[in-house]
């Protein structure tokens, strides 16, 4: 790109992080918002909806590592246009479904177009397309985007009980063809002429994969951020029913569920005022132990109400900076070389780990309620801790 980096911030990140914000908030977060409504609409149980969203997440990340092959040859803008193109058809016929088999069938597509569109394959092209200022480049992307649960859940409420869930469905495709597509187009054709130039560069070092592949930190970092992913989903998926169970009222259960996004904000906020003092692996630390805490206190939620607020800010702070800690630790432990396939790779457990979340939660539920499932979302996230530990030293 023959730009400086503050045009290329303009011209790049900017209709990214605006472009993302509006595909999770139409794709995955669309899920949880009207997972009720579904629910209430079709008599459908819980474990069979959530399955379809399990399978849709394990669909975008098995395609993840092919979506960063085709980054690195420079395919960027027909991999993210055609997805989000994609998404907003598939909404449409979501908005008509009347039986389980095409409701599943349709996620199980949106799966594929969210791997094309989503963090993982905008992270990729910014971690190559702004080099030293990459950490910067997603850190404002993910600032932006975390407003999408916010956007997500209150539209949904609201437009659904305006005109059905369905319509609801029809408002957000409209969202990604009107505003979020021409925005991808610019991004990528503005970023194009950089990755172009990075393609040969990085064929030549195709032997860098396999060799990252044997390494034990790439193993246990994967696992490491699965566990966070697992706690995230199973939590995120389920927290409108999880609340309902704890006698929360729906309004209060919406607040909660809209809060999480601006906390995730805060959180990176608060990542880019201390990132002088602290080092990203002293970040990374503070999410397995943010998220920890944050079921920690939902479980004992329904005896103290207060602690409602604290799994709120440390959920959604986690999670938030777990969002920037992850492609850049990465980048820092497993290199730069090759960086859209290594890192559709090691995102490859962690998006496994978002989709298996939801359902194990489901499972779990149906046979001991939230409480065990909070307990192991606790017990899984300080696994993960020690597997951060060892990585960062095996690395």
């Amino acid at each position: 790109m023959s730009t400086n980096n503050n045009v290329a911030f303009r011209r790049v990140v900017w209709p990214f992080a605006i472009a993302e914000t509006i595909m999770w908030a139409s794709s995955y977060y669309v899920f949880p918002a009207l997972l009720l409504e579904w629910e209430n609409n079709f008599g459908w149980s819980k474990t069979s909806l959530v399955s379809a969203f399990t399978m849709a997440l394990i669909f975008s990340a098995l395609v993840a590592p092919l979506v960063g092959r085709f980054i690195d040859r420079g395919q960027a803008k027909k991999v993210f246009v055609g997805c989000a193109l994609a998404a907003a058809f598939l909404l449409v016929l979501l908005s008509r479904v009347t039986q389980f088999w095409q409701f599943f069938a349709i996620w199980l597509m949106l799966g594929i177009a969210m791997g094309g569109m989503l963090y993982e394959a905008t992270f990729s092209v910014l971690t190559r397309v702004m080099g030293n200022r990459a950490k910067q480049a997603i850190t404002l992307v993910t600032l932006l985007a975390g407003f999408a649960g916010t956007i997500s859940f209150p539209a949904a409420h609201y437009l659904a009980g305006l005109v059905g869930w369905r319509g609801a469905l029809l408002v957000f495709a409209g969202a990604v063809v009107f505003v979020a597509v021409p925005l991808l187009w610019l991004a990528c054709s503005n970023a194009e002429g950089n990755l172009d130039q990075q393609v040969s560069n990085n064929n030549e070092k195709t032997g860098a994969v396999r060799s990252v592949l044997r390494r034990p930190g790439f193993w246990l970092l994967g696992f490491a951020f699965a566990t966070l992913a697992v706690n995230h989903g199973a939590i995120i998926a389920h927290l409108l029913p999880l609340l309902d169970e704890r006698a929360f009222d729906a309004q209060t259960a919406v607040l909660v569920a809209a809060m999480i996004g601006p906390m995730q904000v805060t959180g990176r906020l608060a990542m880019m005022a201390s990132e002088k003092y602290l080092s990203i692996f002293a970040v990374g630390y503070a999410c397995f132990i943010a998220l920890a805490l944050a079921s920690l206190f939902l479980l004992f939620s329904p005896n103290a109400p207060e602690l409602l607020v604290g799994f709120v800010v440390l959920q959604g702070a986690g999670n938030g900076i777990v969002s920037i800690v992850r492609p850049v630790v990465t980048a820092r432990l497993l290199g730069q070389a090759n960086f859209g396939t290594i890192s559709g790779m090691i995102g490859l457990p962690y998006m496994l780990g978002f989709a298996l979340g939801p359902t194990a939660a489901a499972l779990v539920w149906s046979i001991s309620g939230y409480d065990l499932v909070l307990i192991l979302t606790l017990s899984l996230t300080l696994t993960g801790l020690l597997a951060f530990a060892f990585a960062r030293r095996l690395s």
